[in-house]
């Protein structure tokens, strides 16, 4: 796709970083891995590669929001994930990427080359373990999601606010980066049930919805009472 040809003639020699990219802060091993990567700015729902494209790449989101999707035989959309900033995406075990993903809203993703993440894990001890957790936590949030497909609507809906106030928010208050037909088709619903249940949760008190975006989760308990 056009993604995959502009990350080769951006990041020829790849890549050339300026000096502000330089002189951010690295923690970590995977700092280095970042010295090693060249930034890319996405517009909304604009691709960054393909389903059944090369998985030459790596990515990490600096700024913004990303979702990772198929689309399925009867032409719905199934969404895989949502990366926010710090997370990883994108680091297949395959040659090939199972998923396509877009930017959510304008994001600034850090673009790795594969081959340049596996041999700093090769040579550096610290890398090739925190690509190890990486790793483990990537097949858990798979896991965690295959099991939140066969809860009720308000366990899904439940589930993925509590989700999202740990990811996104130290306070109870959080401003969602997706819509509700993203949150519809990350949790296997209809974007009328999404609506339907987050009406039945205001109504009980569990949260508060100022508007469409903004979540307010007044009863915690509740919540995770629902997943109990």
């Amino acid at each position: 796709m056009l993604t995959q040809t502009q990350i080769h003639t951006t990041s020829a020699g790849l890549p050339k970083m300026n000096s502000a990219h330089r002189s951010a802060p690295v923690r970590g091993s995977f700092g280095a891995m970042e010295l090693m990567g060249s930034q890319m700015t996405f517009g909304p729902n604009e691709e960054i590669f393909g389903e059944n494209e090369p998985a030459d790449y790596a990515y990490k989101v600096t700024k913004g929001a990303v979702r990772t999707y198929k689309i399925l035989s009867d032409g719905r959309r199934q969404i895989g994930g949502f990366y926010l900033p710090g997370d990883i995406f994108g680091l297949e075990i395959g040659e090939e990427h199972q998923f396509s993903a877009e930017a959510i809203s304008h994001a600034t993703v850090m673009v790795i080359r594969r081959s340049a993440v596996v041999a700093l894990a090769e040579r550096d001890c610290d890398a090739a373990r925190e690509l190890w957790t990486f790793t483990g936590r990537e097949l858990h949030r798979v896991q965690e999601h295959m099991m939140l497909l066969v809860k009720s609507a308000q366990q899904r809906v439940a589930c993925f606010l509590l989700e999202m106030s740990e990811r996104l928010a130290a306070t109870d208050a959080l401003e969602l980066p997706m819509s509700r037909q993203d949150i519809a088709d990350y949790l296997g619903l209809t974007i009328e049930t999404v609506s339907r249940t987050m009406t039945q949760l205001v109504s009980n008190r569990a949260i508060g919805l100022p508007s469409s975006r903004h979540i307010v989760l007044r009863n915690r308990g509740a919540l995770r009472q629902l997943n109990s």
